[in-house]
């Protein structure tokens, strides 16, 4: 399977440490930064809206949000077309997931595919936070000759409507961000996913939940333990397999690290645990929260024309409610271009 490009798109509104200080919660720039290190994180809400309300009730989130997930997944997708040198037109298939759609039906997938004038099947495969690899791993199984030419796949995250805004260990984690990959079975793009992993612990499923129409919920401690191991295996297992083989030349030191952007002291103990070389871990979850699934594919999309940053090749380990967690290996199929700041 090849990447031919990623978008992302991020609403305007930007909810800042200081910003959780006015709420008067209990939490400080200092206690946030100490804790999970995020400073900024971006929301469809009205600002107002949650200084009002602490967002008490989420289906009124739903009336007051700024943008649907439908639009973000659009503009996240109309990105991606432009970088990949596509239009609507070439998409065969949608697929769509993260965490908490607008709908029960349709398919997120659907709404997103009408908003870009896509005439083609479309549909969820949802796995939380770890979506975007584990439908990489459901792509990968499949016979090439069933899938078109071009498949979009699109992770819109629009979490902040279903925070209680009142309670400070939730509140400052997320953030709001949609992601989409064009990806091809057949024709040769700039990145080639040459593995991809998958796996799941259904006997943790109620350790991080979002109920219909309720706040999320996680239990902390043991989830941020979860992360920690799992992402680890699944960079060390990513690892090994780039270095196997006819790889013999290749060194540690030239994989980059991009991993499920929970909070920032997380992936500082996964980085640390795994050796990840300094300048070779790759983030974005100080200025933009936690944002599900788009997490980590938005850290690659914001780098697209940084080939320096993003180097030859990208091991991704995501971890969600499930509890799954699931990896993908990107290997370079062109030579690096000038870096384009």
């Amino acid at each position: 399977m090849f990447l031919h490009a990623l978008g992302h798109f991020h609403p305007e509104n930007v909810l800042d440490n200081a910003f959780f200080e006015s709420l008067d919660i209990g939490t400080t720039d200092a206690w946030i930064t100490e804790r999970v290190g995020i400073q900024r994180r971006h929301t469809v809400l009205p600002l107002d809206y949650i200084r009002e309300t602490k967002n008490r009730d989420p289906r009124a989130a739903i009336e007051a949000a700024l943008y649907s997930n439908a639009e973000t997944g659009r503009r996240a997708a109309e990105l991606a077309l432009r970088r990949a040198g596509l239009s609507a037109k070439d998409v065969g298939l949608v697929i769509a997931g993260g965490c908490s759609p607008d709908e029960c039906i349709p398919a997120e997938a659907c709404r997103i595919a009408e908003a870009l004038g896509i005439d083609a099947p479309a549909l969820d495969l949802d796995a939380a936070c770890s979506s975007f690899c584990a439908q990489l791993w459901f792509l990968e199984g499949m016979r090439p000759e069933r899938l078109p030419d071009f498949v979009l796949v699109v992770n819109p995250e629009n979490s902040t409507r279903v925070v209680d805004y009142s309670d400070r260990s939730s509140a400052v984690l997320w953030g709001d961000g949609s992601s989409a990959a064009i990806l091809s079975p057949r024709v040769p793009g700039r990145f080639r996913i040459t593995r991809t992993l998958l796996s799941g612990d259904p006997s943790g499923a109620d350790k991080v939940v979002v109920p219909r129409a309720g706040h999320f919920r996680q239990q902390g401690s043991a989830v941020q333990a979860f992360a920690i191991k799992r992402a680890g295996e699944t960079f060390t297992a990513l690892k090994e397999y780039w270095l196997s083989g006819d790889r013999e030349h290749r060194s540690p030191a030239d994989l980059t690290f991009i991993g499920h952007q929970a909070n920032l002291r997380m992936l500082e103990s996964v980085a640390r645990r795994c050796e990840v070389p300094e300048g070779r871990h790759l983030y974005n979850v100080d200025r933009r929260g936690n944002c599900g699934a788009s997490g980590a594919p938005t850290v690659m999309s914001e780098l697209w024309d940084d080939d320096e940053k993003l180097g030859d090749a990208i091991a991704m380990a995501v971890v969600g409610s499930g509890l799954t967690w699931a990896g993908a290996l990107f290997e370079r199929t062109q030579p690096r271009r000038s870096s384009i700041r």
